[in-house]
């Protein structure tokens, strides 16, 4: 089901979530989100963090832009317990080139983000991996 709501920014910059969106999502006082800014697109995407104890880290990935390539990466990172809270996909030229932008809990992963990284890398539509952790984990 797709929401959409008009919201006015107040001179902090600070915008409501309106009701019948937080509800849906259930998204409570005192609960974290995360904000993913793409400034080409000009558009913000919110995404709930529920879990207090998260580690997050945004991962960027560039796969080959073929049949089952981000299916690979996805199961790659559930084998390794890597959570993922917030995707964003795009194909950057058909056939050739598509880029993940990705935001994951790794508070439980079996890997250290380097060692996830290298483990990425291996795979054949893979063309490049970047972890950074974000600056505030929960």
């Amino acid at each position: 089901m797709r929401i959409t709501e008009i919201v006015r920014v107040d001179s902090k910059g600070r915008i409501t979530i309106p009701m019948v969106i937080r509800e849906s999502l259930n998204i409570v006082e005192g609960m974290h989100v995360v904000l993913i800014a793409d400034t080409s697109k000009r558009e913000i995407i919110i995404s709930p963090v529920v879990f207090p104890g998260t580690k997050l880290y945004e991962i960027y990935i560039e796969i080959n832009d073929v049949p089952g390539a981000l299916a690979e990466v996805t199961d790659l990172m559930a084998k390794y317990g890597v959570d993922l809270i917030a995707t964003h996909c795009t194909t950057v030229r058909r056939g050739e080139t598509a880029e993940c932008l990705l935001i994951a809990d790794m508070s439980k992963s079996k890997l250290e983000p380097d060692a996830l990284r290298l483990e990425l890398s291996k795979l054949p539509d893979v063309k490049l991996v970047n972890i950074r952790q974000m600056q505030r984990s929960i």
